[in-house]
């Protein structure tokens, strides 16, 4: 008996789609949704192809010149939309691929073959960059028996780049790790995780359902999701996750769980995945919380939570950032303070209680302000006397018992202006809040609450999501960061804060976004810094690995400003002569005044600026070259990235020491670093790294 129909598309199919012109796209798209709806169709003209290397391996004709290739089993009633393009280039394309399951996996591979026939395992090989590999873990790594001759032949890592997309996606990965000296065994351990059952008489149905499959085929069974996905093809990575990402997103914890990775690696989007799939076991009112440390961030997952989700899971999520969480609980309360953020205001509010105080201390601003957020708040040391006997570990500048009680002199001013003005620090602020839900007893107010960017959260943040998750329990928090991003030089240890992550930790390795030398480059800033694990352990980072190649990035220093601008501006100009949309390209600066700077310039040489600002999404109907600082471009990508003005004095600029003691100048170089790394690491495919006079000292 015939299964009932079943339509996948390849990652492959919508890399291709892409690069379509747009009214091709749209013929395209309504081609698509006939498919799926009856891949059996009369009108779908199916055409053998001659000369093929897989006879279930069938053109389809999308108008009189684009075609699209598509793979067909009608015992398991299969269809899979593989490849579309202009006639030529589509059959050209299909001769040489076989679509077929591996015997080793168990997943459905799509794969360039030489020749047809079988590859003796026996066989004399000549030396290359796998020769030290035997067939028999060749196959165990998944690449196809009908492709040891491919991969035997390649002799430089060059080759293997070029070779990227002849060899199937799960193998290529697993073989890259081995280009770059991991050894076979380590990993076959990588991905003993991934070991799935194998079909029988290589049935394309269940090699569907295998999650290294999933990788690169997504099942589609509505029209909505199908429209969503045409609409947003750039946006597939967001579909097909990888196995390992996949089983994070899907697993059920005992408890609160913590996920880490090096920036590219896909934690926001195992966070948004992670978001959807517990949405869809929610029931009436129940509320899922998505949230995360900025204002920007939290809009931009939210438009994307738009793009995987359902109307019904939509309607379970709330996402908004902390602050303007509990700005919106504290209003509904009728919390009679206003919450300061400028530092400027606070700082003023501090001079004047040094001067009420009446202590002769020598200490700057600063050390009151981290002191009271780090000591006073993080310990909820809010008496002289726990002041005196709360741990100062990790503060450079010592103190003796009198001194204390000097400081502490200083803090009780401030607080007594703070109340005269009505007025609340954030911290204090989160502190009060949680204290408000806590007497209230209702228990959890969320099903569960999903932390992204979770390594810029203080410890009274984490506090306060404890309180409103409840008590603990299953799936109740779930947290995504990495330390080497910590750019607001907050840091929380989660078990002083009542979430214990122990047996529920996992880690994320291959970066999707960046090429190798531009990831390898981005964490050579960090060389000599040490990293926490948001659990008062370490986390070295050095296990990620990016999957896709290209040139380090370029690093120019000028004389003047004026030869900087031209650099910049010649380089614009060659990528729009590659037919690179400059909306795909951003230009970063450390500051405001130097990014008005470069808008002014950019404009006046006619070159349409659009510039990402606090609560603002990058917009992309509009035109134009992105400009942003570099603390506005955390969690974006895009194709090609400029940062400028690296110059001495400026990153790190002068003011952003703190030259209180050698911890927080410590402290404050780290997460100056930390800036510059997440600014190149937002370029997928190329970046550049200007300034002029003297460099700054961080590219010695």
């Amino acid at each position: 008996m015939m299964n009932e129909n079943v339509v996948a598309i390849s990652s492959d199919f919508l890399r291709s789609f892409t690069a379509l012109p747009r009214q091709i796209q749209g013929k395209v798209t309504d081609f698509t949704s006939k498919f799926r709806n009856n891949p059996r169709s009369p009108g779908i003209n199916y055409e053998k192809i001659h000369y093929a290397t897989d006879n279930r391996i069938y053109s389809v004709r999308i108008d009189d010149t684009y075609r699209g290739i598509v793979a067909r089993q009608e015992e398991s009633g299969v269809y899979l939309l593989l490849w579309v393009d202009h006639h030529d280039k589509a059959y050209d394309w299909a001769k040489r691929k076989k679509c077929a399951v591996n015997p080793q996996t168990g997943n459905l591979q799509v794969f360039d073959i030489q020749q047809v026939g079988i590859i003796e395992e026996s066989s004399t090989v000549s030396p290359g960059l796998f020769s030290h590999v035997t067939d028999n873990e060749l196959l165990a790594l998944g690449a196809p028996k009908d492709q040891l001759n491919i991969v035997r032949a390649l002799s430089s890592v060059e080759e293997f780049y070029e070779a990227s997309s002849s060899i199937p996606e799960d193998a290529y990965e697993a073989l890259e790790w081995i280009a770059n000296g991991f050894t076979p065994q380590e990993v076959l351990e990588l991905f003993s995780g991934e070991k799935e059952d194998v079909p029988e008489d290589n049935d394309f149905a269940a090699a569907l359902q295998n999650p290294r499959s999933q990788k690169t085929f997504v099942i589609v069974e509505e029209e909505e999701e199908l429209r969503r996905m045409m609409a947003e093809p750039l946006e597939k990575w967001r579909v097909f996750l990888h196995p390992t990402q996949r089983e994070i997103v899907k697993r059920d914890y005992s408890g609160p769980a913590r996920v880490l990775g090096g920036a590219g690696t896909g934690k926001t989007v195992v966070a948004m995945h992670r978001a959807k799939w517990l949405a869809g076991r929610l029931r009436g009112k129940e509320k899922l919380l998505f949230t995360t440390f900025t204002t920007n961030l939290a809009e931009d997952i939210k438009d994307n939570l738009q793009k995987i989700c359902t109307v019904e899971e939509q309607n379970h999520i709330e996402v908004v950032n902390l602050d303007a969480w509990v700005v919106q609980f504290l209003r509904e309360q009728e919390y009679p303070y206003s919450i300061e953020y400028d530092d400027n205001i606070l700082n003023k509010i501090w001079e004047e209680a040094i001067i009420m105080s009446g202590e002769e201390i020598e200490l700057p601003i600063s050390f009151f302000s981290d002191e009271w957020a780090k000591i006073v708040n993080g310990q909820e040391a809010f008496s002289a006397e726990l002041y005196l006997k709360a741990s100062r570990l990790g503060r450079g500048t010592s103190l003796t018992g009198k001194e204390r009680m000097q400081v502490w002199h200083v803090f009780e001013e401030y607080q007594k202006l703070m109340e005269e003005k009505q007025l609340r620090d954030v911290d204090t602020a989160m502190y009060e809040c949680r204290k408000i839900l806590e007497n209230t007893n209702e228990g959890s107010r969320y099903a569960s609450i999903i932390v992204d960017e979770g390594q810029d959260l203080s410890m009274n943040a984490y506090r306060l999501l404890r309180a409103l998750a409840g008590a603990e329990r299953s799936n109740d928090i779930f947290i995504v960061g990495d330390a080497h991003q910590r750019i607001y030089k907050k840091r929380a240890v989660l078990s002083w804060c009542g979430i214990n992550i122990r047996g529920r930790s996992s880690y994320l390795r291959i970066n999707y976004r960046t090429t190798e030398e531009i990831r390898k480059f981005a964490f050579g800033l960090l060389k000599g810094v040490t990293f926490d694990d948001l659990n008062g352990g370490f986390d070295a980072g050095e296990a990620c690995h990016s999957l896709t190649h290209g040139k380090a990035p370029q690093v120019e220093i000028f004389k003047n400003a004026a030869e900087e601008f031209d650099f910049i501006l010649a380089k614009l100009k060659q990528l729009l002569e590659h037919g690179v949309d400059l909306r795909n390209v951003c230009i970063v600066a450390r500051t405001h005044r130097l990014l008005d700077d470069y808008i002014a310039q950019l404009n006046n040489a006619g070159i349409k600026t659009y510039e990402i600002r606090r609560s603002k999404l990058d917009e992309r109907s509009f035109d134009g070259v992105r400009v942003a600082t570099m603390h506005r471009v955390k969690g974006l990508e895009f194709e090609h990235v400029f940062v400028v003005a690296v110059n001495k004095r400026v990153v790190p600029p002068v003011s952003a020491i703190d030259y209180t003691d050698p911890v927080t100048v410590e402290e404050a170089i780290t997460a100056e670093k930390c800036l510059l790394y997440v600014a190149l690491t937002r370029a997928q495919k190329s970046a550049y790294i200007t300034g002029y006079g003297s460099p700054s000292e961080f590219l010695a």
